[in-house]
């Protein structure tokens, strides 16, 4: 276990940007967070986890201790004829392990295929995408305690998971190290997602007619790389925005004057409506600012073209949040975790 000084973050973080950390240290076992437990620099400075760096925007350097997540392992918990329950290490990569789950016909993830980031980050941010939560197949969420050292586990009906949202987004952020999750998936009779009309018409053009795992697997990653930028060749941390759910009401008033909002059903007799058609009819698609804008493809993702800065990509995205709310009467609320 060591512990670097200054350690430049430009590397671990997909937006490119370049800040540096005072304190960063890479942690690839449980002994390993014990023993810097017991350090000064991790009780005398303030802490943030890293995994792959995929949803974080740095406004400036940081002054702590970042703790980076590189715990590896996929192991068996049980299984029979029809199910299997898997715990799968934090820092394994998601999309790898969405790909091995795909290869042994173990179904439930194929829906979340090409989601950047670690399995740490899965249950913190409720991944989601085409119709599917992890929630909806994680069973539990094991770690330490950051407070007391003690090693805990969470049931998935204890970690408040939302849209997006978990208690270790809120209330235990920073206070909860997790070290792996528990997942279960199906082996057959696999529920097949296809409420999502993208993932029907590309299955279509791909000429399938009984569609399988793989064949959604493939279907959903042809759409993401058609839309998304790749943070290798560009900066970005995917959607920047989350969609917003607002009253029926609300949305029946803006259907008035804007026939076309499109809109996804939600919860609580709300109306969840795309972000990124929100952004897009404010005119921001597109558009550059300097050395950031907003994506030529997706409305939702805001770049950096090389030589922005984090202060610059929040700048942008309070132009947004600003432009969404005068000229629609919603407030957008960022999906990245931004570090102040």
């Amino acid at each position: 276990m060591k512990i670097e000084e200054n350690k430049n973050l430009k590397p671990y973080n997909t937006f490119g940007i370049a800040a540096t950390a005072r304190y960063f240290c890479t942690i690839s076992s449980l002994a390993e967070l014990k023993e810097l437990q017991q350090t000064n620099v991790y009780l005398q400075n303030k802490r943030l986890i890293l995994g792959a760096g995929s949803n974080v925007l740095f406004l400036h350097d940081f002054d702590g201790l970042i703790i980076k997540t590189e715990l590896k392992g996929i192991n068996i918990v049980r299984e029979n004829e029809k199910i299997i329950t898997l715990e799968v290490a934090a820092g394994e990569a998601w999309h790898g392990f969405v790909l091995h789950c795909v290869k042994n016909n173990w179904g439930g993830i194929e829906n979340l295929s090409l989601i950047p980031g670690l399995m740490g980050a899965a249950p913190i941010q409720n991944i989601g995408a085409y119709g599917v939560e992890v929630k909806d197949v994680i069973e539990s969420v094991h770690g330490i305690d950051l407070l007391t050292g003690e090693e805990r586990s969470f049931q998935a009906d204890e970690c408040a998971f939302g849209y997006r949202e978990s208690i270790f987004k809120h209330t235990l952020k920073e206070k909860f190290f997790i070290s792996s999750v528990t997942l279960t998936l199906s082996k057959k009779n696999h529920r097949i997602n296809l409420q999502y009309g993208a993932i029907q018409d590309t299955l279509r053009q791909m000429n399938i007619t009984e569609p399988t795992i793989q064949s959604v697997s493939n279907a959903v990653m042809a759409i993401r790389q058609s839309k998304l930028p790749d943070p290798r060749v560009i900066g970005n941390a995917g959607s920047f925005f989350k969609n917003p759910s607002i009253s029926l009401h609300h949305y029946q008033s803006l259907q008035k004057n804007n026939p076309s909002i499109p809109n996804y059903p939600s919860v609580n007799q709300e109306v969840k409506v795309p972000a990124g058609w929100l952004i897009e009819q404010c005119g921001w698609k597109g558009k550059k600012i300097n050395e950031v804008g907003v994506h030529t493809q997706q409305a939702l993702v805001l770049v950096n073209y090389g030589n922005g800065n984090g202060a610059e990509i929040f700048s942008l995205a309070q132009k947004i949040i600003a432009s969404v709310e005068e000229k629609f009467g919603v407030t957008l609320t960022p999906e990245v975790n931004i570090i102040a």
